[in-house]
């Protein structure tokens, strides 16, 4: 039964004590909008005085972890929430798209072996990290083929991650006081590519509706400098992957489509607890150290990510025009304060957690083949 026939009341949800406001009024702005395209009520931030005992369709800001977090808002399925559900935490991070050392390595509780062996020939080479005293052994073994990228597992939009090219520059990594956390925490240590282009590949699930688009993410400076998420272009189309590969589109993007579906999949079979209304993915393709042609999924996204607000504009076009085979839409985050450029849709403007200044927006195109 879909949300719209429950009539269910759609609330944001943030699900971070101490979120930064630019998470918390996107997820309104988003939960709003969505309430608005399915003709259902928006009753604002989830308030567990206000909402307890309603039939509610959640848009939380991460994936839920555990029957904890789902229960208080009576989910109990993709039907009831634009998002994800895993049992453990690690499942909805970087962790599980490479496996552990060996079997003497430290594992998180619930660590499927399972779902590394299904995607192994989808992702990059990589290990996953979850004690300092696995740590050099697995970067040894990966540094012999090339440079590689140390990512902290629970961080987002780029932030936190470094290339290491030597075990001395390993070692001197291993040295520093907050090491400890650091591994304790969970790392992925992945090799690293140049000329890398990344690719989105996704589905949604929203009442009766149900789309998948492919993309391209792009990054840009916040306002410390650094490089971190700067939107996505994606090519939206009712229906599922059969439809999006109806297109012409490119061999790589293709590929891309492939490997993502083989993450999807393994993620439902080593994982049964696991259900998502939102699945995205994210798929590297660059060149290695030794000049070959690689692409992989570096990650999944079953929450409000930086390609929703895209989404959501894409959702609105095939409910407006019934008949309509692609869109072409656009999520764009900039840290510069400037107008909003024409035809664009505001999601966010103020502060950013990192920088003074946010800017998100949304643009929607005609898809021309």
């Amino acid at each position: 039964m879909t949300p719209t026939q429950r009539k269910k009341l759609v609330v944001a949800h943030s699900t971070r004590e101490g979120a930064p406001q630019h998470e918390v009024e996107t997820n309104r702005a988003l939960a709003r909008w969505l309430a608005q395209i399915l003709g259902l009520k928006f009753g604002g931030s989830y308030d567990p005085n206000r909402h307890a005992g309603r039939d509610l369709y959640v848009l939380p800001t991460q994936t839920l972890v555990g029957p904890d977090q789902a229960r208080p808002f009576g989910i109990s399925g993709p039907d009831d929430l634009w998002g994800g559900y895993v049992d453990h935490d690690f499942i909805c991070t970087k962790a599980i798209s490479h496996g552990v050392l060996g079997p003497e390595a430290v594992a998180p509780e619930g660590w499927s072996t399972l779902f590394g062996e299904r995607v192994r020939d989808v992702v990059l080479d990589g290990l996953s990290v979850f004690a300092l005293k696995d740590a050099r052994e697995a970067a040894t073994r990966l540094l012999y083929s090339g440079p590689i990228r140390l990512k902290p597992v629970h961080a987002s939009a780029g932030r936190g991650q470094q290339v290491i090219r030597s075990l001395d520059e390993f070692d001197a990594l291993l040295a520093r006081p907050e090491a400890a956390q650091l591994f304790d925490d969970g790392v992925v240590l992945e090799q690293d590519l140049q000329d890398v282009v990344t690719h989105s590949v996704g589905q949604s699930f929203i009442g009766a509706h149900r789309f998948s688009y492919c993309g391209e993410q792009y990054l840009t400076q916040d306002g410390q400098g650094e490089e971190v998420y700067g939107g996505s272009n994606l090519i939206v189309v009712p229906g599922d992957y059969d439809d999006l590969l109806q297109l012409d589109l490119s061999d790589d993007v293709r590929l891309a489509i492939r490997q993502a579906q083989v993450f999807d999949a393994a993620a439902l079979e080593a994982y049964p607890g696991f259900y998502a209304s939102r699945r995205n993915y994210d798929i590297a393709q660059g060149v290695d150290s030794n000049g070959q042609r690689r692409s992989g999924v570096l990650e999944q996204s079953w929450r409000m990510g930086g390609a929703s607000s895209a989404e959501v504009a894409a959702l609105q076009s095939f409910i407006n025009h019934p008949g309509l085979k692609a869109i072409h839409v656009s999520s764009v985050e900039t840290y510069v304060d400037q107008p909003l450029p024409a035809d664009a849709i505001e999601v966010y403007r103020g502060p950013a957690e990192n920088s003074d200044f946010l800017l998100k927006y949304v643009t929607v195109k005609p898809y021309d083949g």
